[in-house]
């Protein structure tokens, strides 16, 4: 009996081959469980992501590109960013809408001026903009309050490439949310 490659099993899933996709789940679940598990901490949220992700590969097999990565680091890359998506969407839930930590005094306390919510929301849509590794860090440091070591372990990455991805990322958003006369000064210095 001849076994198909990994390759080979997502361009058979790309035609709607659904042999291909149980091959293929066999092959990878418990890797990918065991990923999922590590983010997210909790064995049914692991199992819920798992599904949804094969989902997403029955979907978008046809998008995979060899020349890229391999299935295994493709299908694990999507795992982790989907795990993140879920932790980050999960804890703004909770800090949003936990009656726990509800404070009375934010009824009382004045919201933000117009000009300071409108540099809010520009500075939003700027980081939305940055690579999808740049923002993941980001969000992890800054809006999720983790070390650099924690999303190194998070994210299964050196903490040299956190340190990088932030550095990056903050010359970025300094770059574009700098007024334009600062942006000349600095050119010049």
């Amino acid at each position: 009996m001849l076994v198909d490659s990994d390759t080979q099993l997502i361009e058979r899933i790309a035609k709607q081959d659904h042999d291909a996709l149980a091959q293929l789940y066999q092959r990878h679940v418990m890797q990918m469980l065991a990923v999922a598990f590590r983010i997210l901490g909790s064995r049914k949220d692991a199992e819920d992501l798992i599904h949804d992700v094969f989902l997403e590969i029955w979907n978008k097999a046809g998008d995979f590109d060899a020349k890229r990565s391999s299935v295994r680091n493709w299908i694990l890359l999507r795992v982790r960013s989907r795990a993140i998506d879920r932790l980050r969407a999960s804890r703004q839930a909770q800090k949003y809408f936990s009656m726990d930590e509800f404070d009375e005094s934010e009824l009382t306390r004045p919201g933000p001026e117009p000009e300071q919510l409108a540099e809010w929301q520009q500075a939003r849509s700027v980081v939305k903009r940055l690579p999808e590794s740049q923002y993941n860090v980001v969000i992890l440091s800054y809006y999720e309050g983790l070390t650099c070591a924690e999303i190194a372990e998070r994210c299964q990455i050196p903490v040299g490439t956190v340190k990088s991805r932030l550095s990056a990322a903050i010359k970025y958003l300094r770059r574009v949310l700098q007024p334009d006369g600062e942006k000349s000064h600095a050119r010049s210095k």
